[in-house]
């Protein structure tokens, strides 16, 4: 049964599988909706709701998401971010961020730059395994635009740009 798919087939509907699954939720809603009666009917239009808020969700994180087939593991605990690679690595946590940049001359993948306040840098290729879990990490950064990052994803830029920054705090 494992093999009833071609890979790229199935890697294209693990990539889209939340859209997919929102759809599902939307036509059930939308079907309750119309032909329910009372409670089914309100259902209905909840589930339909649901519905779209996850199926925009799902098209970010597809369009996010680059394979996890290059080099390193990326690991998110507890707002603690962990990249091992063949090469180096490092842990920084969320809350320290101050700036997030993608450099495309990286080699052998463009990779994200994360900077923490105190200045330490750690690198992720984009197609490191685990990296789709950074599209919640750079989501809940305060006053990032999630379409400016997935345009730059898109559109990959000839030289390194920054897609997030914070203003350093004040001591005084």
């Amino acid at each position: 049964m494992n093999n009833f798919l071609r890979p790229e087939a199935r890697a294209f509907f693990w990539r889209w599988r939340e859209l997919l699954l929102a759809g599902v939720v939307l036509a059930l809603g939308l079907w309750w909706a119309l032909t329910g009666v009372g409670i089914n009917q309100w259902l209905g239009y909840i589930f339909f709701v649901i519905g779209v808020g996850w199926g925009v969700a799902g098209i970010q994180r597809a369009r996010f998401a680059q394979g996890g087939d290059g080099p390193g593991v990326v690991q998110i605990r507890e707002r603690r971010l962990a990249y091992f690679g063949p090469l180096d690595g490092g842990v920084i946590d969320v809350a320290d961020l101050s700036r997030l940049e993608i450099d495309p001359s990286s080699h052998p993948a463009p990779s994200w730059i994360l900077t923490s306040i105190e200045g330490n840098r750690l690198s992720i290729p984009i197609n490191a395994k685990g990296a789709e879990g950074l599209f919640d990490v750079f989501a809940a950064l305060p006053d990032i635009k999630t379409s400016t990052v997935l345009d730059v994803l898109s559109h990959t830029p000839d030289a390194r740009v920054t897609v997030w920054s914070r203003v350093k705090p004040l001591l005084h």
